[in-house]
């Protein structure tokens, strides 16, 4: 097991990276499609966000 961590915790922090992975995924393609740029410019700074939880949460697993 990675860091002492049970099947099941391994199992929801994927379930949690997956989450992130989409989360960063929609919002960049909202800012793609946005004409806002107060708007876009923070749905980039949310996917950005996003995508940096999942490093740190994929860093965790080693």
């Amino acid at each position: 097991m990675s860091n002492g961590l049970t099947e099941l915790e391994l199992e929801n922090l994927r379930h949690i990276i997956g989450g992130h992975s989409t989360i960063a995924n929609k919002l960049e393609a909202y800012a793609q499609n946005c004409s806002d740029p107060e708007l876009k410019a923070l749905l980039q700074r949310d996917a950005q966000s996003a995508q940096q939880s999942r490093q740190q949460l994929l860093n965790f697993l080693g």
